[in-house]
């Protein structure tokens, strides 16, 4: 990568259905529908809101053969609507759903760690999609990588490479480009590693696959856009991503004006910036600069720390290199931006896009948000929630929560809602909220505990990676998660509630 400039990663282009992406195209946005795929009439409703709301990319779960199956009539009625976009099916445990699906919609996705490559499987779907103009994205998700790759790599960015790597191998070797590859994670500090690692091996083997970025797991609110945007915002300032998902915890077409807030402000990225020591900065090490133990905010004091201040339209290349520039290589220091916006989510997003990558690499040691529009106390919050996101300093609870799909057994946005009244108090914890147990357990791996649906109106408990109870009635569940955190001692009474006792 250039550290001294802006300059986005050379792509070849893979078209589907209207859309083309990669080589000097723009940045597409998409989401994903939350309906049941078998419900074909909400389906093609809610496609339609995503496409009204500027995403021209869609993927639905299919599940099985009849969740496939019914693809074919979803994709006739969006047609019939007259909705210009493309259709993505989503494949996770049955490579025959892929094949199905590929007769229908414009690309299929599927996860190597849930696809079974063994008697050929992947190399057939290569030739049906290419017979077709069917692309393919190779999506490896870092909670569900495969037993082998897991037990020689752990749940590593290696580990996700290595998964990508070999199933590009085989598109390669069979001649087919129409391929896309993405690399997700809700741990931020793990999605942006395995994307730089996975762009220097494709570089490495003549690969110029398209790359489609995006946060698991990001929650919902500010938090959700804070966190999609540090993770997605690193990447795009390295010149890195062809298409975006934000993924949300709230309705699909929500996702898409902050996808495309993120994609417009790195559109384009002016100036030049000499840097003078690049030896002290790996992109694909995490390696904290100074020995600041607990990185600050604006109202903070700041005392023995550097404040730097960005005044270009490329604040992340500027500020990049006058850190790497200074002549004391650990002092700490503040990175500092202004913000017009009038809108607390535009300065949110654009802070988070343009600073967060700093944090998360370990060059900052503070965020300073100059924002007027804005009461100091929320420009506080929104600085506290970019360095959560960055992994550099945890004050809240964070909620690891799917953005739901067709394959979610309850309604996971007021679920979260409620979760989160009951326990946003508390500190340092992570609370996993899984439609699923796709890609549930994996996906919440970082979590302390976790709510998984099991099935129709169940939910399985678990702490960490175990678990606790299984199937219960979801409407014991919330109670038996506090009485879980309860028994391990991790369960703080809400202030009100302690001084109301008082």
């Amino acid at each position: 990568m250039d550290l001294t400039q802006f300059s986005r990663r050379p792509s070849c282009e893979v078209s589907f259905g209207p859309v083309t992406i990669g080589g000097a195209h723009p940045v597409a946005v998409q989401s994903m529908t939350n309906t049941d795929t078998n419900d074909t009439e909400a389906c093609v409703a809610q496609i339609g809101r995503i496409a009204a709301a500027g995403g021209r990319i869609v993927r639905l779960t299919a599940q099985g053969r009849r969740e496939a199956e019914n693809l074919q009539n979803i994709v006739r009625r969006v047609r019939e609507e007259g909705w210009d976009v493309a259709l993505v099916a989503d494949i996770h445990f049955l490579p025959e759903a892929a094949a199905v699906a590929a007769q229908y919609v414009d690309k299929v996705r599927i996860n190597p760690g849930n696809y079974r490559t063994e008697h050929g499987e992947l190399e057939a779907l290569v030739e049906q999609c290419r017979e077709r103009g069917v692309a393919l994205r190779i999506g490896v998700n870092h909670g569900s990588l495969a037993k082998r790759v897991f037990d020689e790599w752990g749940d590593t960015p290696q580990g996700m490479v290595v998964s990508a790597m070999e199933f590009l191998r085989v598109c390669q070797q069979k001649g087919f480009d129409q391929v896309v590859v993405s690399m997700k994670s809700s741990n931020t500090r793990v999605m942006v590693a395995a994307y730089r690692l996975l762009v220097e091996a494709m570089a490495a083997e003549g690969m110029r696959f398209p790359i489609h970025l995006g946060v698991t797991e990001a929650g919902n609110g500010l938090e959700g856009r804070i966190k999609s945007a540090v993770g997605i915002g690193a990447l795009l300032a390295d010149g890195i991503g062809d298409t975006i998902r934000v993924s949300l915890t709230e309705a699909p077409e929500h996702e898409i004006p902050v996808a495309r807030l993120l994609a417009d402000h790195f559109a384009r990225r002016p100036g030049k910036f000499a840097v003078r020591h690049p030896e002290r900065y790996s992109p694909v090490e995490f390696r904290r600069r100074s020995g600041v133990a607990v990185p600050v905010v604006h109202d903070e004091p700041m005392d023995g720390f550097r404040v730097i201040e960005a005044v270009s339209g490329n604040p992340t290349a500027e500020l990049r290199a006058a850190i790497l520039n200074l002549e004391q290589p650990d002092e700490s220091v503040v990175v500092k931006r202004r913000y017009d916006d009038a809108s607390l989510e535009t300065v949110a997003v654009k802070a988070a896009a343009d600073l967060g990558v700093l944090l998360l690499d370990g060059l900052a040691d503070g965020v300073w948000i100059d924002a007027p529009q804005h009461a100091a106390a929320d420009i506080r919050e929104v600085e506290l929630m970019i360095l959560q996101a960055a992994r550099a300093r945890f004050s809240h609870t964070e909620y690891i929560a799917c953005p739901s799909c067709g394959r979610t057994l309850y309604d996971i946005e007021r679920t979260l809602a409620r979760i989160k009244a009951r326990t946003s108090h508390l500190k340092n914890l992570k609370i996993g909220v899984m439609g699923c147990i796709v890609n549930g357990p994996g996906e919440m791996a970082d979590a302390d505990y976790g709510y998984v649906g099991a099935g129709p109106g169940r939910i399985s408990l678990y702490r960490g990676r175990e678990v606790v109870a299984r199937n219960i009635p979801q409407e014991e569940a919330l109670d038996r998660l506090i009485a879980l955190i309860k028994e391990y001692g991790e369960w703080e009474e809400p202030e009100n509630k302690v001084k109301n006792e008082r």
